[in-house]
């Protein structure tokens, strides 16, 4: 019942790849819709159930905030439900914004939310 960090390289090489994983978010509403990982998901008190009953334990899942604090909390919560790959993104979504501009999502554009 644990969790790994992983960096943002990684994640990038996933991305591009098409590697099976879950990308969620759990900045604020506001954040999440001015610009976020293509493809996260944005889970909050509200979403989090709907999440983890319809995600397969056994999915990986990479766990997004602001500076990569907050997510180690929530990726630990998450791997105590039962999800064996899990993962928090060091630096968070500030780091990834900075190093991989070209992915981000931002308000107005197409992606899935």
């Amino acid at each position: 019942m644990s969790f790994s960090h992983l960096d943002h390289d990684t994640l990038s090489q996933w991305q591009d790849s098409g590697a099976a994983h879950e990308v969620v978010d759990i900045r604020d509403p506001m954040s999440f819709s001015q610009g976020h990982i293509p493809g996260s998901y944005h889970l909050d008190n509200t979403s989090v159930g709907d999440f983890v009953e319809r995600t397969p334990q056994d999915s990986t899942v990479v766990v997004v905030c602001y500076h990569g604090h907050s997510s180690q909390q929530a990726a630990l919560w998450l791997a105590g439900q039962g999800f064996e790959k899990v993962y928090s993104l060091d630096g968070g979504f500030t780091h990834w914004q900075h190093h991989h501009p070209e992915q981000v999502v931002r308000n107005g554009e197409a992606g899935p939310q």
